[in-house]
């Protein structure tokens, strides 16, 4: 997600190059309809900054506005996790291009409420929302490991029910903690999201 910085000169004109050839985004993921699709979709915020994570309540509402988004429309929810400075979600949709534009519009506006309220106007907040189509049942389930283990992984939790800004405890207990136990051990999230981001930020 944040090669760009890294790469030279003539690394950024190449895939800028590329990019307009296939008529992609220049800057930005692109994105692919797939109706009645289950996706993985992350959102972080600009350089991993601890926005959301300003306060608690600010998380408790963005977690609010953003399941309210997630399940317009009959979009399934499956999992979510928001933490300080991105959030995950596993979802099935009809329509993932208006589903990603209502992001947008959260995305917005609550950049524009808590520029509001830190007298920051004109901060970027947001990088665009990214989504990845389930390609199989393995994907799904790590996928969905990978999303209730967010918080652990990032250092705040020992444990996901620890976790409040999260869909791990209605997992828990709806699946039931051996079974949780057991999709754990049969779809394990080696290597699963190693090139986002470090464990720490």
């Amino acid at each position: 997600m944040y090669n760009w910085r890294k790469m030279s000169q003539e690394q950024r004109d190449d895939l800028l190059k590329h990019r307009k050839t296939q008529y992609l985004p220049w800057h930005s993921p692109p994105h692919r309809d797939g109706g009645g699709a289950r996706f993985h979709i992350t959102a972080a915020c600009y350089e991993h900054r601890s926005i959301i994570g300003a306060s608690f309540k600010r998380m408790a509402d963005f977690e609010k506005k953003l399941n309210s988004v997630l399940a317009e429309n009959n979009n399934y929810i499956y999992a979510w996790v928001v933490l300080p400075n991105h959030y995950h979600c596993l979802v099935k949709t009809k329509d993932i291009l208006f589903l990603l534009k209502r992001l947008g519009t959260i995305h917005g506006r609550s950049s524009f409420d808590w520029n509001g309220e830190e007298n920051l106007r004109g901060r970027q907040i947001w990088c665009n929302a990214l989504e990845t189509a389930i390609k199989s049942e393995k994907h799904f389930w790590s996928s969905l490991n990978y999303i209730h283990n967010n918080p652990v992984r990032h250092r705040y939790v020992k444990k996901w029910g620890e976790w409040p800004y999260s869909s791990a405890n209605i997992y828990l207990d709806t699946c039931g903690k051996v079974n949780a136990e057991k999709i754990w051990k049969k779809y394990p999230i080696d290597g699963y999201g190693d090139d986002w981001d470090p464990p720490g930020m």
